[in-house]
C-alpha cells in the first residue's frame, strides 16, 4: 500500500516547544517565507495572526499531541517552488530568532531542516 511522506514534519523537541507555545497563546501557525534576515526560518505566531493569501501555499496540518487542534505551515508560494521537491523537518535550537516569533523569548528558536523526498 503507498503511504504519502508528509511534506512537514516535527521533531520531539518542536513538538514540546509548541505545546508550551500553545498552553500560552492558544492555536498555532507557522509561515516560512524566502526572505532575508529571519524571514527563512518558519515563524510561530496565533492562528490567524499572520495573513496568508494567493501568495501562499498551505504544505501540512501538523498534529501535535497534547494539542487539539493541528498546527497549519504556510510557505509563500515562490519559496515552496524551490523546496517542491524537499521534506521540511521543523526543529528547535539554542538562540535567538525573530522577535515576531512566539519562541523568541523562550532562547530557542524553530529551524527548518530539509530532506529530499524518497530519502
Amino acid at each position: 500500500m503507498y503511504e504519502e511522506i508528509p511534506r512537514v514534519e516535527l521533531t520531539p523537541a518542536a513538538a514540546v516547544l509548541l505545546r508550551r507555545l500553545r498552553e500560552a497563546h492558544g492555536p498555532l501557525m507557522f509561515h516560512q517565507s524566502g526572505g532575508c534576515c529571519d524571514g527563512s526560518a518558519p515563524m510561530c505566531y496565533p492562528a490567524g495572526e499572520f495573513r496568508t493569501g494567493g501568495s501562499d501555499v498551505l504544505l501540512a496540518e501538523l498534529e501535535v499531541e497534547g494539542v487539539e487542534e493541528p498546527v497549519t505551515f504556510w510557505m509563500s508560494r515562490g519559496q515552496y517552488e524551490v523546496w517542491s521537491h524537499t521534506r521540511l523537518i521543523v526543529d528547535v535550537v539554542e538562540g535567538r530568532g525573530s522577535g515576531f516569533s512566539l519562541e523568541a523569548p523562550e532562547g530557542v528558536r524553530f529551524l527548518t531542516r530539509s530532506r529530499l523526498l524518497g530519502s
